[in-house]
């Protein structure tokens, strides 16, 4: 069901996947906090991880202003519940994060994406669908140094392997990416998982978002398109539009 505060209006789905047993993705999508966390681990602890960090960021609901410096504050609380997690012999439990933000100002509204891993934030506008979040992966750095094609990145055996995580074999101290982006009228942002992104390509995405003007519609298409083409993995999508104007 579509929800619509200050004229902002968004839509969330989410599924475990055809071959998952656990759903380890969470998600917080309450005005003006829309984030996605993709837990990773043994046992269940992705789940947890992911949980820890969406329990950590509601605490932004209460935050007068949205700064970078304010939003890591809170990823540190979230790393050190995740520190927290009994792993027994398995690998240490980690999180990716992203999302957007609403900042609201005395110039007005702007948004502020944030990123740790290889979830993504997008942006359709003007019809044009762009990825805003930069991943934080192995086959990206190739990407980014030239040694790898987006269409070989997409195949590359490594294309899973995040370089950066909350938790996880990471420090103590999170290393968020911060995005500010102009809030303009009738612009669409895609917050998910890389269960979407997995199984859809940004052709498709792009067409869903185009094609489905109701939020919560056009999230439960893409998640829709993600078990047909597959669902190998969670799946977790927020699809936010800013008001028409």
């Amino acid at each position: 069901m579509t929800a619509t505060v200050a004229g902002v209006s968004w839509g969330v789905a989410t599924d475990r996947g055809t071959r998952r047993q656990v759903n380890e993705d969470s998600f917080l999508a309450r005005f003006p906090v829309f984030v996605v966390a993709d837990g990773m681990g043994g046992h269940e602890s992705g789940e947890v991880a992911s949980a820890y960090t969406i329990e950590a960021l509601r605490g932004l609901l209460d935050e007068p202003t949205l700064t970078p410096q304010i939003v890591t504050t809170h990823l540190r609380r979230a790393v050190a519940r995740i520190r927290s997690i009994p792993t027994g012999s398995g690998p240490p439990p980690g999180t990716t994060l992203t999302g957007a933000l609403v900042v609201r100002g005395p110039a007005g509204p702007s948004w502020l994406v944030v990123n740790v891993g290889d979830s993504r934030t997008y942006r359709l506008s003007g019809g044009e669908l762009a990825q805003v979040s930069i991943d934080h992966s192995e086959v990206a750095e190739l990407v980014a140094r030239g040694l790898l094609t987006a269409e070989e990145a997409a195949r590359h055996p490594h294309r899973h392997v995040v370089t950066r995580v909350l938790g996880g074999g990471g420090g103590d101290d999170p290393e968020p990416d911060f995005f500010p982006l102009d809030f303009v009228a009738g612009d669409r942002v895609l917050v998910c998982s890389d269960g979407l992104t997995g199984e859809v390509d940004d052709a498709h995405i792009t067409e869903i978002l185009r094609t489905h003007p109701d939020p919560q519609d056009a999230a439960d298409h893409l998640v829709a398109a993600a078990l047909v083409a597959g669902g190998r993995d969670n799946v977790t999508v927020i699809v936010v539009d800013a008001p028409a104007g």
